[in-house]
């Protein structure tokens, strides 16, 4: 075991309570909140719990192979680190302790551009499989930069967002009072709203890096995507942290899988938080989960260690998972694994952890 943390963190309930001990009300309510009535960052949730299983027996899961690969990387299990911006509010070191975790274990890295320590400090940590993600502050050379930057540090791919066109309200942090260090030292969001498909085809006009874009919800954008040759379709809606009233994360995935019909990988996020919940992603055709949350609570929980126990115990459940569906390698997921199903649980930021809100767990 990695991190030595298996006697105190059995589960991953554990560990988001040590978070929630360990954070003062402004930084867990970032961690937790959405936008506004926090109705997409429920939906993400209560889509993924709308999906059943529908398990086969009697095959051979003696050997079971959670390993997967994500443009042409190899990743110990279909998860990646997403981005995180001020992921330094939640451990010392920042997005330099996240890479070690993702390193030592396994799985990529996105590193968001509104983090510490920055780029360059980050690529040094570790040798780890990292991607960098920018928000767009800058014009055209500006952009060209931080390329020439994650070219140099070695970082696999490079992604825009592009889901953030105005900054939403949060009403968590509003309440609070609470403002992020990168808020107090931003700027250029005009360049961000300015976004378009021409910035796109001028990246990959210029650029060789392999391009992802980060915040696609529609088959209309996927299809948009993979016309402008971009290697990573990014499915997400930012946590439910941008536009309230939007659909649940995995219910937007199929549309956008048929819509790259192979042509891109295909990364989901949104309230991603068990073993079961990246199976039944993979079952619909992405490549790798993106982690957020629950990443940051095993930073918060106990560091770099905490961030790599989270990790062990998303194996466990993967391969658990897998093997009670009857299936021993990824591959073998498809779409007649999965069913509809009633939700059993009243969706909400830890409502995957439904022991954290029982007396003596």
């Amino acid at each position: 075991m990695a991190s030595n943390l298996g006697d105190r963190f059995s589960t991953l309930h554990e560990i988001v309570r040590a978070a929630r001990t360990n954070l003062a009300p402004g930084p867990w309510d970032y961690l937790i909140g959405g936008a506004e009535t926090e109705t997409t960052l429920r939906r993400n949730r209560q889509a993924l719990d709308s999906i059943a299983f529908r398990p086969r027996v009697l095959r051979d899961v003696s050997k079971v192979d959670a390993s997967a690969t994500l443009l042409g990387r190899p990743t110990r299990i279909p998860v990646m680190l997403a981005p995180i911006g001020s992921i330094e509010t939640f451990a010392e070191g920042g997005g330099a302790t996240a890479a070690k975790a993702a390193g030592a274990f396994g799985v990529p890295q996105m590193l968001s551009s509104v983090c510490n320590p920055g780029l360059e400090a980050v690529a040094k940590a570790a040798d780890n499989v990292r991607i960098f993600q920018l928000y767009v502050r800058g014009d055209d050379a500006w952009v060209d930069d931080w390329v020439r930057r994650a070219v140099d540090g070695g970082y696999a791919a490079f992604c825009l967002t592009v889901d953030t066109a105005c900054y939403s309200r949060r009403e968590r942090d509003l309440a609070r009072r609470f403002v992020k260090p990168w808020r107090t030292r931003a700027g250029g969001f005009e360049f961000q709203a300015g976004l378009s498909w021409d910035h796109v085809k001028r990246f990959k006009d210029t650029h060789a890096i392999p391009l992802i874009l980060k915040g696609i919800a529609t088959a209309e954008d996927a299809t948009l995507a993979v016309q402008h040759g971009v290697e990573g379709v990014y499915v997400s809606n930012h946590g439910g942290r941008q536009l309230d009233h939007g659909r649940g994360a995995i219910d937007a995935l199929p549309e956008v899988v048929e819509a790259v019909g192979g042509r891109a990988a295909v990364i989901v996020d949104g309230a991603f938080a068990r073993g079961t919940d990246v199976v039944k992603a993979i079952a619909l055709g992405a490549q790798a989960v993106g982690i957020g949350r629950l990443a940051c609570c095993g930073l918060a929980a106990a560091g770099q260690p905490g961030l790599e126990r989270v990790l062990e115990l998303l194996e466990d459940e993967i391969k658990i998972a897998m093997g009670l569906l009857g299936v021993s390698r990824l591959d073998d997921l498809d779409r007649s694994y999965l069913c509809p199903a009633t939700p059993v649980t009243l969706p909400h930021a830890t409502s995957a952890f439904p022991l954290l809100h029982e007396e003596g767990y």
